[in-house]
């Protein structure tokens, strides 16, 4: 039997020991917690590592199929499919104009109509970013036609090529859309240019832009007519434009909007067809045409300086044309050269603030009753003037039927409730003149009164 010290002794000895193995146990527990964290950490960022290349994958997927993906736009600019990277793309645009025609103290004339000025659905497209294509069919009028289809292969911005049927590149009024013109009808000043031709045209801009030019080889339209769908003659054309923005890179100088130009044509017309089938009023009405019998025959050109300014809401456009032809009272009378001029000064005012352009106007707001927002405002006033050389009358027109110089003006209200869409309110008035042994009467209904015109047209333009 244990003693008391002994027993005491052994106690002691087993609690010295007890406190001796439990700090080893809890460091062994200590680190064996350590290792199972960093076991977890290691397991998480494996994990984590999985997760992040999984993302990686659909990312990658995702910008795979963006670049797959054609893009779809819809605004006021027309409907436009094209493909990721915008080297191939189709656009669908249209225009429709209707006009309302008023004309006051006109002789009785029942001329007062509601008309489909103009009707088109326009395809444009690209491919290979360098290769384009147009495609305007007209469904205004009586009749359908065909407006402009061409192709275009662009090397650079100073070397582009069109072929195909498009405008001529002579009128400025007339190079500029129909659906941005400050009236809703050119000027007289139109008479005398080509319109709508076949051919071949070099074009592009050089010196950043500064200088616009334009050459090509057509097959030749008389003053203001269009081409048909095939030139069988060997008579061609020569249109040539030169149009220059001096201080286009002077940034801040309010010439900085300032074009000149000029351009011209030159070739040879034969029969009828070679020779205008009439001159227009701004109301559309006949004032001029050549005798029945009366064909071209010979050497035709033209030349026209033109210029264009604009600064913040003002725009002024003027151009002045000479148109030469050759013609005979039949196909075997003489031959005579006729010089008929024509110019015009067109001006500009945006009332609410907005920056006139050649392209439209664009304006802040789009109409909105309901928010009390109405578009944009734009007056615009224009004087125009077109002579016929003397000579024309009356061996190869009726000095009785026809009158040999026309003075118009015009002043006009635009209301663009959006950039699509646009009303125009134009009063025309325009007073005739007439050749030496003209009747004091004329026998042109047209020409008995000074012609007055309200044309009003509501127009949707994407």
């Amino acid at each position: 039997m244990r003693t008391f010290p002994t027993a005491i002794r052994a106690a002691f000895a087993s609690a010295v020991l007890v406190t001796g193995f439990l700090p080893a146990m809890r460091a062994q527990s200590h680190d064996d917690d350590i290792q199972a964290l960093r076991e977890q950490i290691r397991q998480l960022d494996q994990k984590l590592r999985v997760l992040e290349r999984k993302q990686e994958i659909k990312d990658e997927d995702a910008a795979a199929a963006a670049k797959a993906t054609p893009k779809i736009t819809i605004n006021d600019k027309g409907f436009t499919l094209a493909s990721a990277d915008g080297a191939n793309a189709i656009k669908l645009r249209g225009l429709v104009q209707l006009d309302s025609r008023l004309f006051f103290n006109d002789g009785g004339l029942v001329n007062n109509a509601f008309v489909i000025r103009r009707a088109r659905i326009i395809t444009e497209g690209t491919f290979a970013k360098n290769f384009s294509f147009q495609l305007v069919p007209e469904f205004g009028g009586s009749s359908v036609s065909l407006v402009d289809a061409n192709l275009g292969v662009a090397l650079n911005q100073a070397l582009q090529f069109k072929f195909g049927r498009f405008k001529s590149p002579v009128g400025l009024e007339l190079l500029q859309s129909d659906s941005w013109t400050f009236f809703n009808e050119r000027s007289i000043v139109t008479n005398l240019v080509p319109n709508r031709d076949l051919g071949i045209q070099a074009s592009g801009e050089v010196w950043g832009g500064v200088v616009n030019y334009a050459v090509g080889i057509f097959g030749g339209v008389a003053d203001g007519a269009n081409t048909t769908n095939a030139d069988f003659d060997n008579e061609k054309d020569v249109v040539a434009r030169v149009f220059a923005s001096p201080f286009k890179n002077d940034a801040g100088s309010p010439l900085q909007r300032f074009a000149v130009g000029i351009s011209g044509s030159l070739g040879r017309e034969k029969t009828a067809s070679g020779r205008t089938a009439g001159y227009k009023t701004d109301g559309q009405q006949t004032f001029f045409t050549y005798a029945a019998t009366t064909i071209a025959d010979g050497q035709s050109w033209r030349v026209s300086p033109q210029a264009d300014y604009r600064y913040g809401s003002l725009g002024v456009l003027g151009e002045y044309v000479l148109s030469t032809v050759n013609v005979r009272p039949s196909a075997t009378g003489a031959k005579a050269e006729l010089q008929n001029r024509a110019w015009q000064l067109a001006v500009g005012y945006v009332l609410t603030g907005e920056d006139s352009s050649y392209a439209g106007v664009v304006p802040k707001t789009t109409f909105d009753f309901a928010n009390g927002t109405w578009g944009a405002f734009e007056i615009v006033g224009r004087y125009s003037n077109l002579r016929i050389d003397d000579a024309a009358f009356p061996l190869y027109a009726s000095v009785s039927a026809n009158a040999d110089e026309a003075a118009a003006f015009g002043l006009g209200l635009n209301w663009y409730l959006s950039k699509a869409v646009r009303f125009t309110f134009d009063y025309y008035q325009t007073r005739f003149g007439f050749a030496p042994g003209a009747p004091a009467v004329s026998t042109a209904p047209v020409l008995r009164q000074d012609e007055k015109a309200f044309i009003t047209r509501f127009q949707v333009a994407f």
